[in-house]
């Protein structure tokens, strides 16, 4: 079965990026950057660098593990915690960018807050109830500078 990577990247600011997906017929929602681990790749790390380079255009740095899930096509993905300082969302490479029938992708910088999560439709629905749950027990301050 396929393995996926996801990145909970936090920016310096102590915000979140994600990726909101809007296709025809169906309500906005939210996903962590990621993708699939390719064969080319030398471990599940060098697939989630790779993608956040083709997705962002971004430079990150992966902390640690951070959640591990079975999605309902029986897929296996796990989640890291990575801090990003560089992105650029026009610089993308991803193939899926150059499908139109995929719907569109834009990059938002949400407030890595608990309430904030709450707003969005972040798919799916465990690693948002995961990502909330740390937030409130404090587990992510230590990735970003203290803000005034």
């Amino acid at each position: 079965m396929k393995q996926r990577v996801r990145a909970i990247l936090i920016t310096p600011a102590g915000t979140t990026l994600l990726m909101k997906r809007v296709r025809p017929g169906t309500a906005p929602y939210w996903v962590v950057v990621g993708g699939g681990v390719e064969d080319s790749d030398a471990s599940p790390e060098d697939a989630l660098l790779r993608e956040i380079r083709e997705e962002i255009a971004g430079d990150a740095e992966l902390v640690r593990p951070f959640h591990q899930l079975q999605n309902p096509a029986g897929e296996t993905e796990h989640f890291y915690l990575a801090r990003v300082v560089t992105w650029n969302f026009d610089d993308r490479t991803g193939p899926e960018f150059a499908r139109t029938d995929r719907g569109e992708y834009s990059l938002e910088e949400v407030p890595l807050t608990a309430g904030a999560i709450t707003e969005l439709n972040l798919m799916p629905p465990e690693i948002a109830s995961v990502l909330q749950d740390a937030i409130t027990r404090g587990e992510l301050a230590a990735l970003y500078p203290q803000r005034s």
